[in-house]
């Protein structure tokens, strides 16, 4: 299966309100993703997800401009030509996209809510030296340090 077949947006019919606070497209993409294998994952990550990743992540999270070039390290232009000729992201910006989706998910969970999984991944920690966890999702070590706030939060442990 590849990241194309993760990018269908769904059917919805015309006189249903569009609620722009959940995003069901990301978490549909977020899903299907992780129900794949690392070995799975790691081939899709080096094949070069769809741009389409980017727009739904920006729209889930309500990012800016300046974070999007900076998290996945590309100009705007750049992924604009990327959507136009119909090419896939690098690897660099297709794993920073999964780290993203793993990390999402992994708070969802604790909260039990889409909606506050969003909402904390948002907003500023004290416990990640006043970041965004959305923000330290740009490297690994960021990363890290995110998912051992989120296992303090769940196990009741120190940061």
């Amino acid at each position: 299966m590849s990241v194309q077949s993760l990018v269908r947006k769904p059917a919805r019919p015309a006189a249903q309100p569009v609620d722009k606070t959940e995003h069901p497209l990301f978490w549909n993409m977020v899903q299907e993703l992780l129900g794949h294998s690392e070995n799975q994952r790691l081939e899709l990550i080096l094949n070069g997800f769809s741009a389409t990743w980017i727009d739904e992540t920006k729209a889930a999270f309500g990012l800016n401009n300046r974070l999007i070039e900076a998290l996945f390290n590309t100009s705007l232009s750049t992924l604009e030509r990327r959507r136009k000729d119909d090419k896939p992201l690098g690897p660099v910006a297709s794993e920073r996209l999964d780290r993203i989706a793993v990390i999402a998910t992994q708070a969802a969970e604790l909260f039990e809510d889409q909606g506050k999984a969003v909402a904390w991944m948002t907003a500023p920690n004290q416990a990640l030296n006043n970041k965004t966890p959305i923000e330290l999702c740009e490297m690994e070590i960021g990363a890290k340090q995110v998912r051992r706030v989120l296992n303090a939060m769940e196990w009741g442990g120190v940061v």
